[in-house]
């Protein structure tokens, strides 16, 4: 009984690790086709424009525009999950263990500078930045451009989004601003559950709301990393003061981002190779605390 409950509990706790990401990938190509529905369909809103050439390339810009924002999403995720940040197959021993070498004993080895273990990944992580629940995996030296390249076109895109959807907030404050309106923008399960608002209405409600959401949330997530990147810092090191490992604004970024960190933005395709090894670190300050 006891093998069959743990059976059971490892399978769960297998699928809520995955479950995150199946939701944010629903919630995007749920957002980016209704965004596609209110280019394709909806827009220009005035009836004369609606055939006009200039209606035809409006059109075809956006949806570029879109598709390639969600390619740069999901092919950065992709790489992102594809690309272990951790010490395994990486040879640590050798010269050069001094100060900022700790010994892991999980993993039974010593581990160099800014490298700590994830009890949730049970590994040690190179230049471990934070185990990220939405991706169920860490964020290390290795995929950190991956990472902050997906935050990045996330951003974009639901800044995006938010705009497309200005139209939709505008006609359910059509009628003004009341119990009705406000219920459907802030709460639009219950209003569909209640029978007071039809799906489509209610799609419409809960993909901009979520829009809006999400902007917000992934705006103070990628901020907060660029912040991080600009000094030269982890998540795991930004309560310091201390900055031992900055070598200032572009040495940071070719550190992170790989020596071309200059178009690396514009499609995870584009080769960055990182001039570090995720071990052996320049250190500009010290490392002591003080006092």
């Amino acid at each position: 009984m006891t093998s069959f409950a743990s059976k059971v509990f490892c399978r769960v706790e297998k699928v809520c690790v995955h479950l995150p990401v199946f939701l944010n990938t629903f919630l995007v190509f749920s957002i980016t086709g209704e965004v596609s529905y209110l280019v394709v369909v909806e827009a220009p809103l005035e009836a004369d424009q609606k055939k006009t050439v200039w209606s035809s390339w409006w059109k075809v810009v956006h949806l570029l525009a879109q598709y390639f924002m969600l390619g740069n999403i999901c092919w950065n995720a992709l790489l992102f999950l594809r690309t272990n940040p951790s010490i395994k197959g990486v040879f640590l021993g050798g010269e050069g263990m001094g100060q900022g070498w700790r010994y892991c004993y999980t993993c039974e080895t010593h581990t160099p500078p800014r490298c700590s273990h994830c009890y949730d990944c049970k590994v040690c992580i190179l230049r471990r930045d934070h185990h990220c629940v939405f991706f169920g995996q860490c964020v290390g030296f290795r995929n950190y451009r991956y990472f902050l390249c997906c935050l990045l076109f996330m951003w974009s895109g639901l800044l995006y989004a938010t705009v497309m959807n200005a139209e939709v907030f505008i006609v359910i404050l059509k009628e003004g601003v009341t119990v009705h309106s406000v219920l459907l923008l802030l709460v639009p399960w219950i209003m569909l559950v209640s029978g007071q608002v039809s799906a489509r209405a209610f799609a419409f409600a809960f993909i901009a709301d979520t829009c809006v959401v999400g902007f917000l949330l992934v705006s103070a997530f990628f901020f907060f990393h660029l912040f991080l990147l600009f000094r030269g810092q982890t998540t795991r090191e930004w309560y310091s003061s201390r900055r031992p490992y900055s070598l200032g604004l572009l040495g940071n970024l070719r550190h992170t981002l790989g020596l071309c960190w200059y178009l690396c933005w514009l499609s995870p395709l584009i080769p960055s190779p990182l001039p570090g090894d995720g071990i052996h670190f320049e250190v500009t300050g010290s490392l002591e605390p003080a006092r």
